[in-house]
C-alpha cells in the first residue's frame, strides 16, 4: 500500500482555513472595541478603534484658551500615538488566543 505524502495537506489547509476564520471574526470583534489615549494629563483624548480607526478626539477647553497652537499639536500627536500603541496591544493580546502566543509577522 502506498501512502499519500500529501495526506496531511488536507488537514493543514482546513486547519489554516479555521483560523483564517477565528481571525476575521477577532478582526471584527475588535473593530468595535475601543482604546484610549492621553496627552498633557488628559488635557487630550483620543479614541481608536481595534481597527487603527480615530473615532474620537477630545480637547479640554482650558488648552484652547491658551492660544499656543504648537503645543496643542503636540499633545494630539502625543495622544494619537498612545491611543494606537494601546490599540496595537489590544489586538496582539486578542490574537494570542489563535497564535497561542507566537509572534506571526503581520499579525499586530
Amino acid at each position: 500500500m502506498i501512502k499519500n505524502p500529501f495526506g496531511n495537506l488536507g488537514n493543514i489547509m482546513k486547519q489554516a482555513q479555521a483560523m483564517q476564520e477565528q481571525l476575521a471574526k477577532i478582526q471584527e470583534q475588535a473593530a468595535s472595541k475601543t482604546v484610549d489615549g492621553t496627552a498633557g494629563g488628559g488635557m487630550v483624548t483620543v479614541s481608536v478603534s481595534g481597527s487603527m480607526q480615530v473615532v474620537a478626539l477630545k480637547i479640554d477647553p482650558e488648552v484652547l484658551k491658551s492660544g499656543d497652537a504648537e503645543m496643542l499639536q503636540d499633545l494630539i500627536v502625543a495622544a494619537t500615538n498612545d491611543a494606537l500603541r494601546k490599540a496595537r496591544d489590544m489586538m496582539a493580546e486578542e490574537m494570542k488566543s489563535i497564535t497561542g502566543g507566537l509572534r506571526i509577522p503581520g499579525l499586530f
